[in-house]
C-alpha cells in the first residue's frame, strides 16, 4: 500500500471531491469520453511538484485545494528527514493554486517547494503516459530508458565532459591570443619595471609629504621653538618664574583661606606641565637642524612619485596598489600563455572523461541484450508474437555529455525480419504496444511502491487487451498500480474499480469519481462494450469478461 486518498477542491471541473480511498492491488479508472478519467491523475502530479498555472483553479473558484496522503516508505524516510520534514507513519502533502498563478505547497505541514514535491514524486510515483510512444525515437529518451535499466547514471560522465570542454575552450583561446597577450605582456612588464624603479612602499607618500614639510620650514620651527622655550625660562619675567611666585603666594595665604590651596594645587600642576614642556623643546632644539641635503632627496623622490603618478593618470598614493594589480594581471597571462600547462590540463581532463564515458558505454553494452530480451518476452504477450525488440549501442561520431554511444530501439514486427530503427517500421498501434511492453518491463525496476498507467493501452483490443489487463494484474500483487483505462477487458482484470461521470446543473459542469462494485461494476463495463445503453448482450459478456479475469475483491 502506497497512496491511500486523495481530496480535491475547485480542480479544473470538479467543484469538491471528497476524499477518495484508494487501495492495495490494481485499481481502474474508467468514465465516457470527457468525463474526465485523467483528473485524478493530473491533480496527483500537480500534488508532486508538476508545473501549475491559474487554468487549473475551476471557473468562478479563488483557488484549487489538492491534498495526497500516502503510506510513507522506508526509503523516503532519509530524504524526509534531511530536508527537515517530519518523517511519520504517513505522509501527507498539499499544494495550491491561486487565480494569479501562485502557487503554495507543504509537506506533512511544513512548507515546500515545487522542487521538493518533485524530488518526493520520483521516490513515490512511476507515471507512465499515454503518448509514451513517441519518446521512443527520441535520443536522449532511448538512451535514458537503457541507463535506468542498467542501474547507471550519465552525470559524472556529464561533469568531466564540461570540464574537458572548458580546458579545450581555454587551450585553443590561448592558442589564437598569443600574440596579443605577448604584446600586453610585455607592456605590463615594462610598466612594472618603470614603477619597481620607484619601489613604492604603502603609506610612503604620506610619510615622504610630512617629512618634506617640516623640513622645508625647519628654521622656522627652530625659531618657534627657541623662542617658547625663551618665553618660559626667562629669569624674572619667564612663564616658570611667574607660575612659582603665584603658587608661592597663594600658599602663604591658605592658612586663612582655605580655598588658595585647591587654586595653589592647579598652579603646582600647571607648573609641572610647562616646565615638561621646557623638557621637550630643549631636546627638540638638540636634535632639530636644518638639512638641504635631506631636503633635496626628499624632493628628487616626490618629483618621481609626482611624475610617474602623472604618466599614469593616478594619484601618487595608488601607485603601491597599482603596482601590485599589474603584477597580479602578470600572473594570470603567464599562465594563460603557458600553452604546456594548459596542453596538459587539457589531456588530463580528456583522459578523465574517456575513462568515464568508456565505462559508461560498457555498462550499457551489458545491459542492452538483457533489455533487448525483457521487452521482446513482452511483445510475445502483446500480440507482437515473433517480434523481437533489440537495443543497439554502437560508437558514436562525436562525444557528447551523455557519452560516446548512439543508443537506438530497433524492431522487427514479424518472424524472419531484420530488425530496423522503430520509428520507420513500427504502425502507431504496433508503437502503443511497444511503449507498454517498455512501460511493463521497465516499471519492475524502480522503487516507487505505485505505478499509474495514463491510458497506455491506447490503440489495442481484442486478446491484447485481456493480456494487458492480466499484465496490469500481475503488477499489482506486488505493488500499487493505477491504470486510466477505455478497455473494457483491462478493466474487468483490475482488483478495484473507480467511475469517473460528468455531471452538468445551472452552476456549471462538474466530475465526480466513486467506486463501483458488484452490478454497478457490471453496467459500467458493459457500457464500455457497447455504448451507453447496456443490453443483455453486453451485460452477459461484461459478467464473463469479470468471471474470467478472476479479480481478486480485496
Amino acid at each position: 500500500m502506497a497512496l491511500r486518498r486523495i481530496t480535491l477542491r475547485d480542480f479544473v471541473i470538479v467543484q469538491a471531491l471528497e476524499p477518495v480511498e484508494l487501495e492495495s492491488g490494481f485499481t481502474v479508472l474508467t468514465g465516457e469520453t470527457g468525463a474526465g478519467k485523467s483528473i485524478l491523475i493530473d491533480a496527483l502530479q500537480l500534488a508532486l511538484g508538476a508545473r501549475s498555472d491559474a487554468g487549473v483553479v475551476r471557473e468562478g473558484a479563488l483557488r484549487t485545494d489538492i491534498c495526497a496522503e500516502f503510506d510513507c516508505p522506508a526509503h523516503v524516510r532519509p530524504w524526509l528527514e534531511e530536508a527537515g520534514f517530519d518523517a511519520d507513519d504517513l505522509l501527507l502533502l498539499r499544494r495550491t493554486v491561486d487565480t494569479q498563478g501562485k502557487s503554495r505547497a507543504w509537506v506533512n505541514g511544513t512548507p515546500a517547494t515545487a522542487t521538493q514535491l518533485r524530488a518526493l514524486g520520483d521516490l513515490l510515483l512511476d507515471i507512465h503516459g499515454q503518448h509514451a510512444w513517441q519518446s521512443l525515437t527520441r535520443p536522449e529518451s532511448v538512451r535514458g530508458l537503457l541507463d535506468a535499466f542498467a542501474g547507471i547514471g550519465a552525470a559524472e560522465t556529464a561533469a568531466l565532459w564540461t570540464q574537458w570542454r572548458c580546458d579545450q575552450k581555454a587551450l585553443q583561446q590561448a592558442r589564437q591570443a598569443q600574440t596579443s597577450l605577448q604584446q600586453e605582456r610585455e607592456r605590463l612588464q615594462w610598466q612594472i619595471g618603470e614603477l619597481d624603479k620607484l619601489a613604492p612602499a604603502q603609506g610612503e607618500w604620506d610619510e615622504l609629504e610630512a617629512q618634506h614639510k617640516r623640513l622645508s620650514h625647519a628654521q622656522a620651527l627652530l625659531d618657534g621653538a627657541g623662542g617658547a622655550l625663551q618665553t618660559l625660562q626667562e629669569d624674572e619675567a619667564g612663564a616658570l618664574a611667574g607660575l612659582a611666585r603665584a603658587q608661592a603666594l597663594l600658599q602663604a595665604q591658605e592658612h586663612i583661606e582655605p580655598e588658595f590651596a585647591s587654586l595653589a594645587n592647579i598652579l603646582s600642576s600647571s607648573l609641572a606641565q610647562a616646565s615638561d614642556v621646557v623638557h621637550s623643546l630643549q631636546s627638540y632644539l638638540g636634535h632639530a637642524q636644518v638639512d638641504p641635503e635631506r631636503l633635496a632627496q626628499l624632493d628628487a623622490r616626490l618629483a618621481l612619485w609626482m611624475a610617474l603618478a602623472r604618466r599614469y593618470k593616478r594619484a601618487p598614493g595608488e601607485l603601491p596598489a597599482l603596482l601590485e594589480d599589474w603584477k597580479a594581471q602578470l600572473h594570470e597571462l603567464d599562465a594563460a600563455t603557458d600553452l604546456e600547462q594548459l596542453a596538459a590540463a587539457q589531456a588530463t581532463s580528456a583522459a578523465a572523461y574517456q575513462a568515464a564515458a568508456q565505462a559508461l558505454s560498457a555498462a550499457r553494452a551489458r545491459a542492452a541484450p538483457r533489455l533487448s530480451q525483457a521487452i521482446t518476452q513482452a511483445m510475445q504477450d502483446l500480440g507482437m508474437a515473433g517480434g523481437k525488440f533489440e537495443v543497439s549501442v554502437t560508437k558514436a561520431q562525436e562525444a557528447a555529455s551523455h557519452g560516446i554511444d548512439d543508443v537506438v530501439f530497433l524492431v522487427a514486427g514479424h518472424p524472419g525480419m531484420t530488425p530496423k530503427p522503430i520509428g520507420k517500421v513500427a504502425s502507431g498501434g504496433e508503437l502503443s504496444r511497444i511503449a507498454l511492453a517498455i512501460s511493463v518491463t521497465t516499471s519492475a525496476l524502480g522503487m516507487a511502491p505505485t505505478l499509474i498507467f495514463d491510458e497506455v493501452d491506447s490503440g489495442v483490443g481484442g486478446a491484447v487487451a485481456e493480456t494487458v489487463g492480466r499484465l496490469m494484474q500481475r503488477l499489482g500483487s506486488a505493488r500499487q498500480v493505477l491504470a486510466v483505462t477505455h478497455l473494457p477487458q483491462v478493466a474487468a482484470c483490475a482488483h478495484h474499480h473507480l467511475q469517473v461521470a460528468k455531471h452538468k446543473s445551472p452552476d456549471g459542469t462538474s466530475s465526480t469519481v466513486q467506486v463501483v462494485q458488484g452490478e454497478q461494476r457490471v453496467a459500467e463495463i458493459a457500457r464500455m462494450l457497447g455504448g451507453e445503453r447496456a443490453t443483455e448482450t453486453t451485460l452477459a459478456h461484461a459478467r464473463e469478461l469479470l468471471a474470467g479475469a478472476s479479480a481478486p475483491t480485496t
